[in-house]
């Protein structure tokens, strides 16, 4: 089985720590770098060429979407999962047009995170379930 690679990118080594522990108990899953700014975070794209980044959208130097679009210019092939403390159609709205594929609310569970990474790997959209607002724009159900 190919494991989905993934760098994780936030400036607080705490949740990035919690991010790989939880990451790291899936066989589909590894973690092959992270990043504690923007910058950092389009420099080790270049580098480790990870199949899918999980961004946090408030970081110093880049914040996540800007970096999302560095990436993308970059490495078109990189998948970018943005997770931030806000749940705001206008924060979803920014991530979604950087080019994110999916955006997480911070306090999402570990599996719904698997569960993004793996459907955003496919070319998918995920969005946390607490977003249902921007979903009814996106897909035009009610």
């Amino acid at each position: 089985m190919k494991r989905i690679t993934v760098l994780l990118a936030d400036d607080n080594a705490t949740v990035r720590k919690e991010y790989k522990k939880i990451l790291e108990r899936e066989k589909d899953i590894k973690v092959v770098g992270e990043a504690k700014n923007g910058r950092q975070a389009v420099a080790l794209v270049k580098k480790l060429l990870p199949a899918l980044v999980l961004m946090d959208m408030a970081m110093p130097l880049l914040n996540g979407a800007q970096a999302t679009r560095e990436i993308l210019l970059a490495r078109p092939a990189t998948k970018v999962l943005m997770l931030s403390a806000h749940g705001d159609d206008a924060y979803v709205e920014v991530a979604t047009h950087s080019g994110a594929l999916g955006y997480l609310i911070k306090q999402t569970s570990g599996e719904t995170v698997c569960n993004a990474i793996r459907e955003v790997q496919k070319g998918n959209t995920f969005f946390s379930p607490s977003i249902p607002r921007y979903l009814h724009k996106v897909t035009g159900t009610k």
